[in-house]
């Protein structure tokens, strides 16, 4: 569909989000108000309140089926508009819980307050993901609750804890979650003011590796040059899981090419924040370690706290090891990889013991077929340029389950965050100006869809 096809259908929609944000973004604000950390079981009546007022905006919107569902886990809502005859249905996903915050001492606001500074707004989930929540309920709200295709809401309650009932859930609502497509607003964009589909996901898997050398604790100048102690030796257990350069070093992981987008290193230090004079890991284009590469990350060390250190030998210590997955990896198949090397590679014969984590699969979502250039047209009409297809490095699980739900079904991943949105971190925010762009673009999708009814 070409632009100028397009253009009388923006040109109406964007008028009218113009008239609908103000209270949209209210609306964001009183979600990003309710602290749904759902890793936190201290939070559990919160993560319900944020499912409940989901319920409450769905409702609000028109939707006649709104329902609060769970399988044992964080309560999901699910929203059913029927589709008017011969047109398709288009489930939209999004998920109403957030990361913890860290050290509130360190926000610029408060967290649980959305503030709005310099065309940004501010608040933990404003970006990760109550705004894809905010973009549904905008594109509904264009529509006066009666929107041109039949349209499921699925708002997810346990996605930043592992999505553990996701598939459960999935399931038991089978009939009710089919859809001809879905639309999963939880990635990011490529740059401000560029649009992206998100095509590649890595996985992640996980495990705890303990090392003991010793059966109890000794004093480091009696035996210390003799006997190993615990700390040192997972240490040096832990450096060979990559090469001198930073590449991953475990044996029988999957990479891959990448896209091959050019991400300046200007542009990558600004992002990430890497320390002047601090190397990159390994070598090759960035967005292939980025996205499809492998990556190990230690995130969990306990050993003696340097406040209380003694001169004393440690019998034990251990550390939990993260592991992305390039897209295309078995995940079981990668924790037998990481598993194998952490044992294999124990220093100094000590006794190595590995506790295997949760495994997440790497996804695809190709951008083909009918409704794919149909999410194309709209986005580039809305946005004013042609979106890029980009991967992510982190994981998206539900893209996988969505595809075995209902494998002829088209995934769309697209954005609500941009590469300084600082999602799970400190002063996570939304730019506010992407975001219009996001709420036009699902409402000419389903504008768009609605005009090409079988």
């Amino acid at each position: 569909m070409t632009d100028a096809v397009l253009a009388p259908t923006r040109d109406a929609l964007a008028a009218r989000l113009d008239e609908l944000l103000p209270g949209v973004l209210d609306d964001l604000a009183r979600l990003v108000a309710i602290p749904s950390v759902s890793v936190d079981p201290g939070h559990a009546q919160d993560v319900r309140a944020s499912a409940e007022t989901v319920a409450a905006l769905l409702t609000d919107a028109g939707c006649p089926d709104v329902r609060i569902v769970e399988a044992g886990g964080g309560p999901a809502v699910l929203g059913r508009y029927p589709a008017p005859q011969g047109a398709p249905t288009i489930c939209l996903y999004a998920h109403h819980d957030v990361q913890p915050t860290g050290d509130v001492s360190q926000w610029t606001s408060a967290p649980f307050t959305a503030t709005e500074r310099d065309g940004r707004l501010y608040g933990r989930g404003t970006s990760d993901d109550k705004a894809g929540i905010a973009v549904h309920l905008a594109a509904l709200r264009a529509f006066d609750g009666r929107p041109p295709v039949g349209v499921t809401l699925f708002v997810e309650g346990e996605e930043e804890a592992g999505s553990r009932t996701l598939r459960t859930l999935l399931e038991q609502h089978r009939e009710e979650l089919t859809a001809d497509a879905y639309v999963i607003a939880d990635s990011g964009n490529w740059a401000v003011g560029v649009p992206a589909f998100t095509t590649t996901l890595r996985g992640v898997l996980d495990c705890t590796v303990t090392v003991r050398t010793l059966d109890h604790a000794l004093h480091s100048g009696q035996y210390g040059g003799v006997a190993p102690d615990a700390l040192t030796t997972l240490c040096r257990l832990l450096a060979t899981l990559h090469d001198d350069a930073g590449n991953v070093a475990v044996d029988g992981l999957v990479s891959r090419p990448g896209p091959g987008l050019d991400y300046p290193a200007d542009r990558l230090a600004e992002e990430s924040g890497v320390l002047p004079g601090v190397a990159y890991l390994g070598d090759g284009p960035v967005t292939d370690r980025l996205w499809t590469r492998p990556a190990v990350s230690v995130i969990g060390l306990d050993a003696t706290p340097v406040d209380s250190a003694s001169n004393t030998l440690a019998p034990s210590a251990r550390a939990k090891v993260s592991l992305r997955l390039a897209p295309g990896q078995d995940p079981a198949a990668a924790m037998d990889a990481l598993v194998g090397h952490l044992e294999a590679h124990a220093p100094w014969g000590a006794r190595v013991e590995v506790v295997r984590g949760e495994m997440g699969a790497p996804g695809e979502a190709p951008l083909v077929g009918p409704y794919a250039d149909a999410a194309v047209a709209a986005f580039t009409a809305a946005w004013g340029i042609e979106p890029v297809t980009i991967g992510q490095g982190g994981s998206i699980p539900m893209v996988a389950d969505f595809q075995q739900l209902v494998p002829e079904a088209t995934v769309l991943v697209t954005a609500v965050e941009d590469p300084d949105c600082r999602a799970h971190g400190i002063d996570e925010s939304l730019h506010l100006g992407d975001f219009r762009h996001a709420c036009l673009s699902e409402a000419l999708l389903l504008a768009t869809l609605g005009a090409t009814r079988h």
